[in-house]
């Protein structure tokens, strides 16, 4: 199984994109991502699909005998109880295709993510930038 190949311009797109069995398996941790961050927007990064507030959220996407889902390394590091019986690393997650998807955790970790995202923003900070100090203390500005 391949992923979609082209310029790929949305989630419907990139799921369409696949065998009607891995659609299913796309579309259900589409929709439990959406349900726990529902102000979340949709995008294409990197190929793969993304779920973007005050900076990435959360991306996943299809291979042949797995869905990557890629919540950074802080929703790793946060769930790493609740993915022990699942191949990880740094930032990623492997669920088998074989099994059935753990929503629940992976709605909890979206809302965790959610929460740090949140964070940033009443920081100031968005996600991959910082801010950094010009010549004169106490002024700001942001990249």
């Amino acid at each position: 199984m391949k992923a979609p190949t082209g310029n790929i311009a949305s989630i419907d797109e990139y799921i369409v994109g696949f065998p009607e069995p891995v659609q299913a398996i796309l579309s259900l941790l589409r929709s439990s991502i959406r349900l726990a961050a529902p102000q979340a927007v949709e995008k294409i990064s990197y190929r793969i699909p993304t779920f973007y507030f005050n900076g990435h959220l959360v991306y996943f996407a299809a291979f042949k005998r797995h869905i990557g889902f890629y919540p950074t390394a802080s929703g790793i590091a946060a769930f790493r109880e609740e993915l022990k019986c699942y191949k990880t690393s740094k930032g990623a997650v492997r669920f088998p295709m074989d099994q059935p998807l753990p929503l629940k955790p992976v709605g909890e970790i979206v809302a965790f993510r959610l929460q740090e995202n949140s964070r940033k923003q009443e920081n100031g900070k968005r996600s991959g930038g910082r801010l950094r100090k010009t010549e004169e203390p106490g002024n700001e500005i942001q990249r």
